[in-house]
């Protein structure tokens, strides 16, 4: 019953008006202007169809259901994930002819601050629910169109790519004898996106002057911060759907001068790692390519965090690559501290709840931790993750029966044939180290 009542919701948010399954009318060949392609085989999207495709019902209701998924919390407006489907069956015909006519105007983005990992705190921008819903259409319809003729290195942010792809080129390259990495930093990227050419490039792929002044209007929203709206003329704030692919286009452009110098690299977003064969090709590579960013792309490399290093020194995706013949696939030391830090957190003694409890939200972490991290190659490390989360366990046990809590009792015999392995088993604790 309750995939029925969300179908008919579905339905009634994206009720139209009369023009059938597909809002794409036939393109019109008068007026039409040809635009010089970026790359060969590649030509502008005609201005008559990209925004009835954006339009499209098909479309609409697979960014419905993404948004809906990925729910989120409400922007400047305060309208909730759930509350869209009403409001898009009430006022869907006036937002459509907006969009069609190229008077729709979004609102600004909340700025919210998260901590990073590693220290500091990584601006996000939140985009109101109505505008994370067009913005996701729209992705999806320039995404077909955009990436394909993207670079083979790239793997952030695209249809059937992965950062494990990514970490598994890295390695060949390693491999295959390039075992100095040049690792590019680029400081504060999405904040500081040069909008005129970031216009430029998205210009020279779609000649739809509708879509053009949408994400032109997007770019330039502004942010709301402490209830003050300020306007913004960098930047393509984290946050929106919209975002990721525009970050593809302006970085597309590195790829391309990478490819052209026949470099061998790998990129995930706004991390680029380049393998050379010594650390003499790689300083020359770096001084070169951060001088193309910095001319061209008008970006900043952040030259404290960038360096020519050995693979097993420097940190991508929250992997390395070991040195040696084999070139493994490790946990890079923040990642796994980062782990650890969690597991404390999740299993402090002075918590006051039950074991079944404690077990139960570990498990969910570390679940999500194995699906990504359980991609490297040292077993080992995993191995004694195990027995480190077990030991911590049977502390936390100790405790909890009133008797002083000792680390070093913890991994006695006496607790150990207690409680088993088996016995954490029982409650539904994931053992990292095996399948």
């Amino acid at each position: 019953m309750g995939d029925k009542r969300q179908k008919n919701q579905l339905q009634m948010a994206l009720a139209f008006t009369g023009e059938g399954r597909s809002e794409t009318p036939k393109a019109r060949r008068e007026g039409t202007e040809s635009l010089t392609a970026k790359r060969a085989g590649e030509s502008p999207v005609r201005a008559e169809r990209v925004m009835e495709e954006v339009c499209d019902r098909e479309n609409l209701k697979r960014a419905l259901r993404r948004v809906k998924s990925n729910k989120g919390s409400p922007g400047v407006d305060g309208m909730k994930v759930e509350e869209l489907p009403g409001y898009l069956k009430q006022h869907w015909p006036e937002i459509r002819e907006q969009l069609l006519s190229g008077s729709y105007k979004p609102q600004a983005v909340k700025r919210v601050e998260i901590a990073k990992p590693d220290g500091g705190v990584r601006k996000l921008g939140i985009p109101t629910v109505l505008d994370r819903f067009v913005q996701q259409a729209v992705m999806q319809v320039l995404q077909g169109k955009w990436d394909r003729t993207f670079s083979e290195h790239s793997h952030g942010f695209r249809p059937g790519r992965s950062a494990h792809q990514g970490v598994a080129k890295a390695q060949q390259y390693v491999r295959e004898g390039r075992r100095w990495v040049v690792d590019l930093d680029l400081e504060k990227f999405f904040d500081r996106v040069n909008h005129d050419r970031l216009m430029k490039s998205v210009g020279l792929r779609i000649a739809d002057q509708r879509m053009l002044k949408l994400i032109g209007a997007f770019l330039k929203a502004g942010v709301m911060e402490n209830g003050l709206v300020s306007p913004v003329d960098e930047g393509t704030p984290q946050g929106g759907p919209l975002s990721p692919l525009l970050s593809n286009l302006v970085l597309d452009e590195l790829d391309q001068e990478l490819e052209r110098r026949g470099h061998r690299f790998v990129r995930y977003a706004d991390d680029c790692n380049i393998y050379v064969r010594s650390v003499g090709a790689g300083r020359r590579v770096m001084g070169s390519i951060t001088r193309f960013i910095t001319n061209r792309l008008k970006l900043k490399v952040n030259e404290s965090k960038s360096a020519v290093a050995r693979p097993a020194e420097r940190k991508f995706l929250g992997f390395s690559i070991s040195n040696g013949r084999e070139s493994k696939r490790c946990i890079a030391p923040k990642a796994l501290a980062r782990c650890k830090r969690k597991i404390r957190e999740l299993t402090r003694r002075t918590r006051g709840i039950s074991m079944k409890r404690m077990v139960k939200e570990l498990a969910s972490y570390l679940r999500g931790w194995k699906s990504y991290f359980g991609f490297c190659e040292t077993p080992s490390v995993l191995h004694g993750l195990d027995q480190w989360i077990r030991r911590r366990l049977r502390s936390v046990i100790w405790k909890q029966r009133k008797r002083r809590a000792s680390w070093r009792l913890a991994n006695s015999p006496v607790l150990s044939a207690a409680f088993p392995i088996a016995y954490f088993d029982s409650l539904g604790l994931p053992r990292l180290s095996s399948g």
